[in-house]
C-alpha cells in the first residue's frame, strides 16, 4: 500500500487524503480573514478501513504546512489536530488565542456549515 495522496480542495474547505481514486480522509476546515488570516480545521474524519495508519497525522501534519507556505497560523478546533500540534510543537506553531476565539465566533454565526 502506498502513502495516499493529499490535495487541498479550499473551495469546499477540506484537505483530504486520497488513495486508489478515493478519499480515505479529511480534515474540515475554513479560512477566519480577520482578526488575522488563519487555517481553523473543525473535523478529521478517517474512513473505518484506513485507521491506525497514520492518515490522520499526514493530514494534519500537510494542513501546517499548507499554513506555513501561506504565511499564515492554523487555529485548530477540532480536538485530534489540538492533539497532534501538542506533540509536534516543532511543526505546529501555536496560534494567539484570540484567533481560537474569533473562530469559534465564526462557527457560531454559521451554524449549518460544519
Amino acid at each position: 500500500m502506498s502513502d495516499p495522496e493529499i490535495r487541498d480542495d479550499r473551495a469546499a474547505g477540506r484537505l483530504e487524503a486520497r488513495q486508489d481514486g478515493e478519499v480515505i480522509g479529511r480534515i474540515e476546515y475554513f479560512v477566519l480573514e480577520a482578526p488575522a488570516r488563519a487555517l481553523v480545521p473543525v473535523h478529521t474524519i478517517v474512513e473505518q478501513a484506513h485507521e491506525g495508519k497514520g492518515v490522520a497525522g499526514s493530514l494534519a501534519r500537510e494542513l501546517y504546512a499548507v499554513a506555513a507556505r501561506e504565511g499564515v497560523v492554523v487555529a485548530p478546533l477540532c480536538p485530534y489536530v489540538v492533539k497532534w500540534a501538542e506533540r509536534h510543537p516543532d511543526e505546529a506553531p501555536a496560534a494567539d488565542p484570540a484567533l481560537r476565539t474569533a473562530a469559534l465566533d465564526w462557527l457560531r454565526a454559521h451554524p449549518g456549515r460544519f
